[in-house]
């Protein structure tokens, strides 16, 4: 038997509270029956934390600082591996690309009211997750050709054990 080089998509998004502690969300024209974290697919040798900040960008208008990952999931429907991280607020205002995004804003989310904002289970799992963190696993990206080079470290530092 030949071996096949496996084939999995990695898709990245973010939690993300502004100032009110209210989470930023957004509806999609082919999802647009659930709000979800915004992100997207990492393109091929993306670092998964420039990823996520690339793909906020994209879809909100908004710039993030990603502080570490508070879940990993599995569509083994469509070979995903979905990372979600927990990032700050930078800058920016929610501008939304109308051909991608439906709606996004900032929303007052809590276990309570959860499910009238988010209906797809697999969506609320990762929300809840990342909501519940109390604390964020690191996420590391080196290079390890021709030597050991780290380029970025999220997470735990000498700073913040």
């Amino acid at each position: 038997m030949e071996y096949e080089q496996p084939k999995h998509l990695v898709s990245v998004s973010a939690f993300v509270k502004n100032e009110k502690g209210e989470v930023l969300l957004l509806r999609t024209h082919w999802r647009s029956d659930t709000w979800e974290m915004p992100g997207g697919n990492v393109e091929s040798g993306e670092p998964l934390d420039v990823a996520v900040c690339r793909e906020y960008l994209e879809e909100t208008g908004i710039v993030i600082q990603p502080l570490g990952i508070t879940g990993v999931y599995y569509n083994a429907t469509k070979h995903v591996l979905s990372v979600v991280f927990t990032a700050e607020y930078v800058s920016g205002e929610i501008i939304i690309q109308p051909e991608e995004i439906q709606e996004a804003r900032y929303i007052a989310l809590n276990e309570s009211n959860i499910d009238q904002y988010i209906t797809r289970p697999n969506q609320k799992s990762r929300t809840l997750d990342a909501m519940r963190a109390r604390a964020i696993i690191p996420y590391e990206t080196w290079e390890v050709s021709p030597d050991y080079n780290l380029l970025s470290r999220l997470g735990y530092t000498a700073n913040n054990p």
